[in-house]
């Protein structure tokens, strides 16, 4: 396998640090690594692959250099600024902000679900939210088999969803301290609220999922809504999905269905009181599936349960299967 060029624009940060965990977990073909960050951060030294490489400041002539593909995780304004001129000197950008996901012109893929979606691709290619990428892909062989008419998404995001802050506001909670990232204490609570409020009265990571959702299968006549709520888990996202199919299904059929899924462990046994948590998911790739069981409240109802890593699948790893796929499709 050929190898490539690749930057990372916030090495530093969260997802930064585990972009380069994943990728050399997955021993992804680099030839030439470039690390970028603000200026607060240039000058760190960070390992990988047995070798240390120095952050650069982020600029805009970082791109003057042949590379391939750049993975961007430094928030939407960076983004906004910085991946146009990445594209135009010829690497493909993976941006793991929420600026490009709604543009028709970018691609939102998840591998697992619309993987020949990056062939689209103008230079930018988006990473979903954290918390659509793990819903879509036990979705996918329903929708493909069923046919999903309605979606109810309820989730339940641990703090590192907000990066450092996050954490921080958790641990001093729970050691008595005061909160300062979040507008209510954290720690022994849930926040019915994750991002802004917009004037429909959702938040934006409701309408994220919402959106992104109906981007991804590419049918805007998808009926889908969301409630986000923020609980005191260090890592790791749960979600809470009901659907109405429009298709009658067995349900050891749907059960046999997640279980032959790309990326879904199902982990599913009531009367042993096995189901995933949210420490099943830590530290892995795949989405964790479980309490599967028909609503019986309407006519080709589904309930099931699933967990994720929202830093790793969620986030870097959906980015670098992004970029393997680049690799697959010849498209590097």
């Amino acid at each position: 396998m050929k190898k490539i060029n690749v930057a990372i624009v916030g090495a530093t940060g969260m997802v930064g640090r585990t972009f380069l965990k994943v990728l050399e977990e997955r021993h992804f073909p680099i030839k030439n690594l470039y690390l970028f960050s603000s200026a607060k951060s240039a000058g760190s030294v960070v390992k990988f692959a047995g070798k240390e490489y120095i952050v650069e400041e982020l600029t805009k002539n970082s791109f003057d250099r042949d590379i391939q593909i750049a993975l961007f995780s430094a928030g939407g304004s960076i983004s906004e600024k910085f991946a146009p001129i990445a594209a135009s000197k010829g690497a493909i950008v993976v941006d793991n902000s929420s600026q490009w996901r709604m543009d028709p012109n970018v691609p939102l893929v998840v591998p697992e679900v619309n993987p020949d979606a990056v062939k689209d691709h103008k230079g930018i290619i988006a990473n979903p939210n954290c918390s659509t990428i793990q819903a879509v892909v036990p979705l996918k062989p329903l929708q493909e088999k069923y046919k999903i008419k309605r979606v109810i998404y309820s989730t339940y995001q641990a703090v590192s969803g907000s990066g450092v802050r996050g954490v921080k506001d958790l641990e001093n909670g729970v050691n008595g301290e005061a909160n300062s990232f979040y507008p209510h204490q954290i720690a022994f609570n849930c926040l019915p609220h994750i991002d802004v409020f917009t004037e429909n009265g959702y938040t934006k990571e409701e309408m994220k999922m919402v959106n992104e959702t109906m981007k991804i299968f590419n049918n805007y006549n998808l009926k889908v809504t969301a409630t986000t709520v923020r609980v005191p888990v260090k890592n790791c996202h749960s979600e809470s999905i009901n659907i109405e199919l429009e298709n009658p299904f067995e349900l050891n059929d749907v059960i046999n269905d997640l279980k032959n899924a790309d990326g879904v462990i199902v982990i599913d046994n009531p009367e042993k009181l096995e189901y995933p948590t949210t420490i099943d998911a830590n530290g892995n790739d795949e989405v964790f599936v479980g309490r599967i069981r028909r609503d019986f409240s309407i006519d080709n109802g589904l309930n099931f349960w699933c967990v994720a890593d929202n830093i790793r699948k969620g986030a870097a790893t959906n980015a670098v299967q992004i970029a393997e796929l680049l690799l697959k499709y010849n498209l590097v």
